[in-house]
């Protein structure tokens, strides 16, 4: 309770909708009053992109393509805005099978980046770079039928997701390995890269996980900041809380 009321602000920083996610069950609006329920200050939408478990038509120009991708994060930012929840911008890029949470562009800058598609893991890193975003390797250890190998790429990411909670929280029924948050926790702590904390959801039956601040995030550009900037926020699966170590509080 104590560590709640030190940390009273939680993000979820991996969520999916249906309006673009394949293997998601519930849209954005859906999503966002769930998260608003659980006691959530804000959600981050990440939704699976061009190369991952997507279910828009790929045979759409680029711009109608985007245009449709992002139908997830507005559903659940028009309703965020009129509910005092905080809605943010990402997505989830797909290079056979290993994963990358980005943060720090929207919709007009995927717009005028088509290049972004197909560019490869550093390309990706510099346009995102670029554009003041900010690159995290998703469950870099996953270990599932679509991933192939297990491949790091430490110079082309800003940060690790250490807590997955679909790995690790006891109310997860898919790729439940806690050992895939205890080998991306160590591989964070050898490399000194930040760690995030999300729970890689795609319904409104929640996990829990997530990252907790002291004070209330304004904009991607303070979740860039408090990331790379050493910034004093805690981690969660549902079950249990992390220092930014990964050390159980």
């Amino acid at each position: 309770m104590r560590i709640r009321e030190d940390y009273p602000y939680l993000y979820e920083t991996h969520m999916h909708t249906s309006q673009s996610s394949a293997c998601a069950r519930s849209s954005g609006r859906e999503m966002a009053m769930a998260a608003k329920r659980a006691g959530y200050a804000g959600i981050m939408i990440t939704d699976h992109s061009w190369y991952g478990n997507n279910c828009i038509d790929v045979s759409l120009p680029w711009e109608q393509w985007i245009e449709a991708f992002c139908l997830g994060y507005e559903d659940a930012k028009s309703w965020g805005d009129a509910n005092d929840l905080s809605v943010f911008f990402g997505y989830e890029a797909n290079y056979g099978g290993t994963e990358f949470l980005i943060y720090g562009v929207d919709k007009e800058w995927l717009i005028r980046h088509p290049e972004i598609k197909d560019a490869s893991v550093g390309e990706q890193y510099r346009l995102i770079h670029g554009a003041g975003g900010l690159v995290i390797h998703a469950h870099p250890f996953r270990e599932a039928g679509y991933i192939s190998e297990i491949r790091l790429f430490p110079e082309y990411v800003d940060g690790v997701e250490g807590v997955n909670a679909t790995h690790s929280c006891h109310l997860s029924r898919h790729h439940h390995h806690p050992q895939f948050d205890e080998r991306a926790m160590a591989y964070a702590r050898e490399r000194g890269l930040p760690m995030t904390a999300g729970s890689d959801i795609h319904m409104t039956s929640l996990l829990g996980g997530g990252m907790a601040f002291k004070k209330k995030l304004k904009s991607l550009d303070d979740y860039r900041e408090q990331v790379l900037g050493g910034g004093d926020y805690i981690l969660t699966n549902g079950d249990h809380w992390f220092d930014k170590e990964g050390r159980l509080l």
